[in-house]
């Protein structure tokens, strides 16, 4: 990792156990109904995939493009939409995945721009969890991990579009 030194935060142990956790958890929670899952490009292409192969209740599953941070380490407050659904949602139960929520500005919008299509229920899961960067009030429904307000790498979550392929979430030290 040319110019950038990484400390493991989260191993690729204890992010696979979680996953696990949380799949038990949503299998329960949608056991009765119409799962469709969206998943958040790019950087909750890993997390996503792995739990969709966890979850035990049929599901249908797309993606939707956000951007929020171009090539900067830090939220720029805009969210820009890059990629909508292929599948509408009306009548269905959603969940959002998504790798790290830290202002909630991009979970809330997507939010409501799901909730005005109408579907069943709307709910979030996500990787990390960054309290201490909320500039809005937001509580994801499903969390796997908390972390600090530190910038972190891999398991889909990239630096300038590198790192994604790290097994573990690190933190860039320098």
């Amino acid at each position: 990792m040319i110019g950038l030194q990484v400390r493991v935060l989260i191993s690729e142990e204890e992010i696979k156990k979680r996953v696990s956790e949380l799949a038990v958890q949503i299998s329960r929670d949608y056991a009765e109904k119409d799962l469709f899952v969206v998943g958040i490009l790019k950087g909750a292409v890993v997390f996503v995939s792995d739990l969709i192969r966890e979850i035990a209740v049929p599901l249908e599953m797309d993606f939707m493009a956000i951007s929020s941070y171009g090539a900067s380490t830090q939220s720029s407050g805009v969210v820009k939409m890059l990629k909508d659904l292929d599948t509408p949602v009306e009548g269905r139960d959603v969940l959002i995945v998504e790798d790290i929520i830290d202002t909630g500005l991009t979970l809330s919008y997507l939010t409501e721009l799901l909730r005005s299509r109408k579907p069943n229920s709307v709910q979030t899961a996500v990787l990390l969890d960054k309290p201490d960067r909320r500039k809005i009030e937001y509580v994801p429904d499903y969390v796997g991990f908390t972390v600090p307000d530190k910038f972190v790498i891999g398991y889909g979550i990239d630096y300038n579009h590198k790192f994604r392929e790290l097994p573990y979430i690190g933190v860039v030290t320098s």
